[in-house]
């Protein structure tokens, strides 16, 4: 039964890169779950089982069914109990939403830190959400031209039967906002590393960028990331920056401009300016250094 389950993980992982969009059901084996868990997409679960849902620095365990919403900004995991394990999942990207003419989905509470992502589902909810995942997976084979429209209102019809539902029960109220927010922060943050190609440049580079990843105001995020650990976002972000630079420097041939570029700076000269006043040296006496 994991074979079976391992083979549509290569299928949908097709049909992401091409279409940003999948949809599949969840058969048996619980082991096989974990193999689902894209970081990289939204994600939306109706499961049936018993697990532990590990989100941001939250845990929740639930037992029954449940409809979990996942964000690629923020970390979670999911630890499966009971070796019967069934359900549906379905996974799209940030551009999928984007040519929706709503933007509901975008700003769903569901998705937003500090949001409730785990939904404690009745029985008669299961059915009527089953059906909706089994609508979705029957227009992804067909061949009807407007068919992503169509799953989009799918997903609509998903999120607004969420919003009705009550918050679950078993989510820690002690959890302060802005520990929360900074621990995802952090793992964004990490997420960026390590660079692995000179021809990609690093997309998140200053305290509102990651801002506006997290959808948050910048002042916001400064004045939590600065409570909780006592440091800047922006000391963090150039922190992070350096060891980045002292590693490329150390255990790549890449020439120092392609490093330059590779950490987000347009010119050569603005890195080299960065990392002497950040360490005190220059990228080339670093590289020169035995390791």
């Amino acid at each position: 039964m994991q074979n079976k389950n391992v083979r549509s993980v290569s299928e949908f992982n097709n049909e992401l890169k091409l279409k940003g969009f999948n949809v599949f059901q969840i058969e048996g084996d619980g082991n096989a779950t974990r193999i689902y868990s894209r970081k990289d997409f939204f994600k939306i679960c109706l499961t049936t089982g018993k697990s532990i849902i590990h989100y941001a620095d939250k845990s929740f365990e639930q037992d029954g069914t449940v409809l979990f919403f996942g964000n690629p900004n923020i970390p979670y995991s999911w630890e499966t109990i009971t070796t019967s394990y069934v359900g549906y999942t379905c996974l799209f990207s940030k551009e999928f939403l984007k040519s929706d003419r709503s933007e509901s989905l975008q700003h769903s509470p569901l998705f937003k830190i500090g949001g409730t992502p785990i939904m404690k589902i009745t029985e008669h909810q299961r059915e009527f959400l089953s059906t909706l995942f089994q609508k979705m997976i029957e227009e992804q084979k067909a061949n009807y031209v407007y068919k992503d429209e169509l799953i989009r209102n799918y997903i609509n019809l998903i999120i607004h039967e969420a919003l009705k539902l009550q918050p679950s029960e078993h989510k820690d109220q002690h959890i302060n906002a802005a520990t929360r927010l900074t621990s995802v922060f952090l793992e964004l943050l990490e997420r960026q590393f390590p660079i692995e190609s000179a021809d990609n440049s690093l997309q998140l580079k200053t305290a509102q960028d990651y801002a506006g990843n997290l959808n948050v105001h910048v002042n916001y995020l400064n004045r939590a990331v600065k409570e909780v650990t006592g440091k800047p976002t922006t000391t963090h972000i150039t922190e992070r920056i350096v060891s980045e630079a002292k590693a490329l420097l150390q255990h790549t041939d890449w020439n120092i401009a392609d490093i330059a570029y590779a950490l987000g700076f347009e010119y050569p000269t603005y890195f080299n300016n960065f990392f002497k006043k950040l360490t005190g040296t220059n990228p080339k006496s670093v590289r020169l250094q035995e390791v």
